[in-house]
């Protein structure tokens, strides 16, 4: 099983010398890979319910100032050797089709083939409006178009593609990206719309545990999930297979309240034996990559529990 870790992209520690610090000691540490969230904008007065958070609140702490998201992965490519990069996630709608294709074709080919393109619909309808994205309401579609224009555009010799909010042809696109077909994609979201896009579209399935409304948060939770994973993607018409998974969590340890709301144990509470009892778990399920918040308001402290994790858990994994 891989692990990663959050890099920040808002607030005191996205400061240079901190986010650098971080990236490359995790990369050291043995980490295999940073996720980079997507913000391009924090409206001042947001009405849109936050999926994460059981009163719909975007968090206080998340409305700081903050980078953009593929430069800021740029930035840490050129900063490390080996650490994979996962967008977590881009919000696809966010930029045009065909410039968010090149950009993301750059850093595959700068970093040697260390992107993850981890993908989402969007949630913040006041920052599609602010940053002049395509209609909120088509959000699912916009991005299921603007993937098939990627994959057209990192694939073939002479991308021709002809949609309703993408399209182009006689154009030169090179260099393809350095991993073959393209840099996976993982799509995130729990939702039913979000599940079916990952069995249609996707190399990956990359959710969150802790939805309020689409809670994975338990292990019959999430092996129903999976299990409705693997059905959505066989009636596709795919291998079932064919869709890696990989789980997010926020919040894990002590603190973390002990039982769901399903009455079964909630995953990742407890100490050091708990959690990685829980990834031997989500290993079972097929489970091949998680990724964790150190959080600490300072380097030093989120340095120190992602020393503490890589002597606790990784090292007994």
């Amino acid at each position: 099983m891989r692990i990663g870790f959050n890099a920040p992209t808002a607030g005191p520690l996205a400061a240079p010398d901190a986010l650098v610090r971080i990236c490359t000691e995790g990369e050291a540490l043995g980490f295999d890979y940073a996720t980079f969230s997507d913000h391009v904008v924090i409206p001042a007065d947001i009405h849109s319910r936050y999926p994460y958070s059981d009163t719909g609140e975007f968090p206080a702490g998340a409305r700081a100032e903050r980078h953009e998201q593929l430069t800021e992965v740029a930035f840490i490519a050129a900063r490390t050797s080996r650490l994979r990069l996962v967008t977590s996630v881009m919000v696809v709608p966010h930029r045009p089709a065909v410039l968010t294709a090149k950009v993301l074709a750059t850093i595959d080919v700068l970093s040697g083939g260390r992107l993850t393109v981890g993908i989402g619909a969007g949630w913040l309808k006041e920052e599609f409006e602010a940053i002049g994205a395509p209609d909120f309401a088509a959000r699912g579609a916009v991005t299921d178009e603007y993937v098939a224009a990627f994959r057209t555009l990192w694939t073939q010799p002479d991308p021709r593609f002809e949609g309703r909010y993408a399209r182009f042809a006689n154009i030169i696109f090179e260099p393809k990206p350095v991993q073959k077909p393209h840099p996976p994609i993982w799509v995130g979201g729990e939702s039913g719309p979000a599940l079916r896009r990952a069995a249609r579209l996707g190399d990956g399935w990359y959710p969150i545990g802790t939805n309020p409304a689409h809670p994975l948060d338990s292990l019959p939770r999430l092996r129903a999930g999976i299990a409705r994973l693997r059905r959505l993607t066989e009636e596709a018409g795919r291998d079932p297979a064919a869709v890696a998974i990989a789980y997010r969590m926020q919040t894990f340890g002590p603190d973390v309240p002990a039982k769901a709301s399903d009455g079964e144990r909630r995953l990742f509470s407890g100490g050091p034996a708990e959690i990685v009892a829980d990834l031997h778990a989500l290993r079972e399920l097929g489970v091949s990559h998680a990724d964790f918040n150190f959080g600490g308001a300072t380097a030093e402290a989120t340095l120190d529990a992602m020393h503490r994790f890589r002597d606790e858990v990784i090292a007994r994994l």
